[in-house]
């Protein structure tokens, strides 16, 4: 029979907290994966393949801090029954959570944009995607160099 002792114990317990904080650490994402990137896109989308044009993404080419970038979105589109952009977002593959905003849009709109500031992790593609009314979807996206990461705690 092994007799536990006080040290024991508390070294027992210490080597579990520190093989477990160990693992979660290597386990959790720094970044959303590449399956929950496109996952993210194809819920927005439907399924639907986005094609190039009509939406014009506007960002830096590069940022000193990521923690506030400023990001504008605009889209083609007559703003009517025939030629209706419902929803716009913004999708991130470099940050924890792909999708980084999302506007919806009524013919009342009367033109399909929108700026903001965005949240940048790390270096990475920022892809903007349209979803027109009568179910075609556009897209543009840029790179962008981030030199200090604006996701940390």
């Amino acid at each position: 029979m092994i007799q536990a002792t006080r040290r024991h114990v508390l070294t027992l317990t210490a080597g579990a907290v520190a093989a477990f904080a160990g693992g979660a650490i290597g386990i959790a994402p720094a970044r959303a994966d590449e399956e929950a990137f496109q996952a993210a896109i194809r819920d927005f989308t439907g399924g639907v393949e986005p094609q190039a044009g009509r939406v014009t993404l506007t960002l830096p080419d590069a940022v000193e801090n990521g923690s506030s970038v400023p990001v504008s979105v605009a889209v083609e589109s007559a703003m009517s029954d025939g030629d209706l952009v419902e929803e716009l977002a913004i999708f991130a593959d470099g940050n924890p959570l792909p999708g980084v905003a999302a506007f919806a849009f009524t013919a009342r709109s009367g033109v399909a944009s929108a700026g903001t500031r965005i949240r940048l992790a790390q270096s990475q593609t920022v892809v903007a995607i349209a979803r027109f009314a009568d179910g075609s979807v556009f897209m543009d996206s840029r790179a962008v160099e981030v030199t200090v990461g604006g996701c940390a705690a």
